[in-house]
């Protein structure tokens, strides 16, 4: 029975080594066919995809940047600085040899930017700050052609400036897209010359629209977005999944001065305003009524038996100006233009500048607890004092 017992040992052991020398060496072997054996337990088939073919991507955006990419161009800029010293001035020997004649020099200030052609014409549009105070603009496209660019027109007040470049050739232009019917959510892609390294194309999604209130413009509404913008962005396109432009980008919220998933963009509803006010008369005429105002706070409200915070007070009135003539007064609160409710101060601006100078506009006021209606003859916005 021992002697039994032993042979049934060493053939076990035998067996279970031969089984862990085939799992390791030839795995294969132990794999059961389809189909065969007790349980019919399945295996399953692996398709091979063909050599050599077609790779399809799940998601690529490389149709919308192909077709926006040729229209976005590279801006560079040069501007005299006068006044500037020489850097051994106060070195007596310095001055003993060459006097003052090396005291004031005038030195140039280059810039960087983007911009988007807009017409066959040769349009650009571009940011203010790109192109403010150079004598000298030059566009050069992806592709190598270099123009030297001339300014039609600026509008500090929402940074937006158009410049125009030679129609000698036939020039890539950028289609319009709606900003109106962007989503929080939708795709994004920025399109510019980041830092000067060329052509560049982020991806990101619109984080919120309508952003106001952050001192950047006179008039805000802006796209924001986390694709990544970064210096030499400016003026660069803001563009959908299709390739349509949606946005001029114009800032970013950083710390660093690099991006950090804080962008802006000018809705492309505004730029194409600004642009064709500009290229038809050069500049951009506003509606202006020459009153101060501020937000209504939660205790202003109180304080004025108001039923919430929407309106704007009128904290003062321009004497001789449009609202003066009317009848407005300090005091006041203004909560409907042309028939449009007033959310804040920001939105009481922009309605009135959307107003036509030289025609009348109802103007609905709370006035000691009394609703008031005047008409406003609408004057032109003054254009802005150059810092």
């Amino acid at each position: 029975m021992r002697r039994l017992w032993l042979v049934f040992a060493q053939t076990v052991t035998v067996c279970v080594a031969v089984l862990f020398v085939v799992k390791t060496l030839k795995p294969e072997w132990l794999v059961r066919a389809p189909g065969s054996g007790a349980g019919g337990t399945e295996v399953a088939t692996i398709v091979e995809a063909p050599a050599g073919g077609a790779v399809q991507r799940a998601t690529s955006y490389a149709d919308a940047a192909r077709k926006a990419v040729p229209a976005v161009v590279h801006i560079f800029t040069s501007q005299e600085v006068k006044g500037a010293r020489h850097p051994f001035i106060n070195d007596p020997i310095f001055r003993h040899f060459f006097g003052d004649r090396f005291g004031e020099q005038a030195q140039r200030r280059s810039g960087l930017g983007s911009g988007v052609v807009v017409s066959p014409e040769g349009y650009i549009l571009t940011n203010f700050h790109v192109v403010d105070g150079a004598d000298e603009i030059e566009v050069a496209h992806n592709d190598g052609r270099k123009y030297k660019a001339r300014v039609v027109g600026t509008d500090p007040e929402s940074d937006l400036a158009v410049l125009r470049i030679p129609a000698d050739h036939k020039l890539p232009v950028i289609a319009f897209g709606s900003s109106d019917a962007l989503r929080v959510g939708d795709v994004v892609l920025a399109i510019g010359n980041p830092f000067g390294v060329g052509q560049t194309v982020t991806s990101g999604i619109v984080s919120a629209l309508g952003r106001s209130h952050l001192g950047i413009n006179t008039f805000e509404n802006f796209i924001q977005t986390d694709a990544a913008i970064n210096p030499g962005n400016s003026g660069g396109a803001l563009v959908d999944v299709n390739g349509n432009l949606v946005g001029i980008n114009t800032a970013i919220y950083s710390q660093s001065g690099g991006s950090m998933g804080i962008g802006f963009a000018i809705p492309v509803s505004l730029a194409r305003n600004v642009m064709e006010q500009i290229v038809r008369t050069g500049s951009v005429t506003r509606g202006w009524v020459g009153v101060e105002v501020q937000e209504i706070t939660e205790e202003l409200a109180d304080s004025f038996k108001l039923k919430g915070t929407d309106g704007a007070l009128i904290a003062g009135v321009m004497r001789g100006g449009p609202a003066d003539k009317a009848g407005i007064r300090p005091g006041d609160v203004l909560a409907r233009i042309a028939g449009k409710p007033v959310k804040d101060a920001q939105g009481m601006q922009d309605l009135i500048a959307a107003l036509e100078p030289g025609k009348p506009a109802r103007f609905d006021l709370r006035r000691e607890g009394r609703d008031v209606g005047v008409d406003v003859v609408i004057g032109k916005r003054p254009r802005p004092p150059k810092e």
